[in-house]
């Protein structure tokens, strides 16, 4: 397909106004998709057709872009036809009319709660960066919060005394989040024996880097990773949404509602949160295998044990065996010292 955008004044206004609700990095997210799709119509988004969109997507298809990266650029340009709608330059939206392949939602990996106790041991040590590394893992783990929402706290975001977190998150949304004794006593020590002598250039945010500006995302994932090699866990795999994903599962596991953990990450939608519920059916799952005996694989009883397995519970066999967790999202690549 073309990569060249052709000048289109009506998308710069769209964009502008995006970048006023927006984060950057929405925006960016944005640009790029509706440049790839004016690159294709080598002509102004505002003059599409349905034919010619039904034309791109098909392409991006035979291209073998996943169905979620299809559908998030049909997403932009919905939202751009929807823009024109509210305008009055357009009457219709042709990328509602779009049909686009199915999406298979895949499980979101977690750590077991013993898992996630060995990585936060292992930020252990008095040094500021030490300090700093175990607040920021038990804020990700006991807050749930996103790690763009971690890095972008302030110093005032945080209130000890209440126990409470304001965090801002998608869409410039703002809520609560409680969290635990560990993370407070965590985030009390590092500003009290860790921050103050990260702090050289007087920043407001929380997290600060080695050399005293706020700490990145990219900074994050790699404190994380190594965090996880010291732990012994696969650093590979271990990322922040991990332990939102983490957090979530394990507050289900525990027993709480689904709104209640919906509300606690900021979900717009019920259903991305209903997600987690099966992650825990999986491991009830896995647990009656392993434990009830009219469960157990056949080859694990005696050889002349007739008896028949009753672990199909599905009626397709292999009823022990449970579908692999899902990869975790793209991690950033990073160096040097955060």
């Amino acid at each position: 397909m073309p990569d060249e955008a052709v000048p289109d004044a009506d998308l710069d206004a769209f964009l502008a106004l995006l970048a006023a609700r927006r984060s950057p990095r929405t925006v960016d997210a944005y640009r790029r998709d509706l440049a790839r799709l004016s690159a294709f119509l080598g002509k102004p988004l505002a003059q599409a057709t349905l034919e010619e969109l039904e034309r791109y997507t098909a392409g991006l298809r035979a291209e073998g872009l996943s169905a979620a990266t299809i559908a998030r650029r049909a997403a932009a340009a919905r939202s751009y036809f929807r823009h024109l709608q509210l305008l009055g330059t357009r009457t219709d939206n042709p990328a509602a009319e779009l049909a686009l392949p199915p999406r298979l939602r895949k499980l979101p990996r977690t750590l077991s709660p013993g898992e996630a106790e060995r990585l936060i041991a292992a930020a252990n040590g008095t040094a500021p960066r030490a300090l700093r590394d175990r607040a920021l893992v038990e804020l990700l783990y006991g807050a749930g919060v996103r790690v763009s929402e971690a890095v972008g706290l302030e110093k005032n975001g945080v209130d000890l005394e209440e126990r409470l977190v304001r965090v801002t998150g998608k869409g410039g949304k703002e809520r609560i989040v409680p969290v635990g004794r560990p993370a407070v006593e965590a985030l009390r020590r590092y500003l009290a024996r860790g921050r103050p002598f990260l702090d050289r250039r007087h920043r407001p945010e929380l997290f600060l880097n080695a050399k005293g500006g706020g700490l990145t995302r990219a900074g994050a994932f790699l404190i994380l990773r190594g965090l996880a090699e010291k732990a012994g866990l696969e650093p590979a795999r271990v990322h922040p949404h991990l332990l939102r994903h983490s957090f979530a599962t394990h507050l289900l596991e525990g027993g709480a509602d689904l709104r209640s953990v919906q509300e606690l990450l900021g979900h717009a939608d019920l259903g991305t949160t209903e997600l987690y519920t099966h992650v825990s059916d999986r491991r009830r799952r896995e647990l009656y295998f392993r434990a009830h005996p009219h469960a157990r694989r056949q080859r694990e009883r005696g050889n002349d044990d007739t008896r028949p397995a009753h672990d199909d519970l599905d009626g397709r066999g292999g009823g022990d065996r449970v579908a692999d967790d899902a990869r975790g999202p793209r991690e950033e690549r990073t160096r040097g010292p955060a």
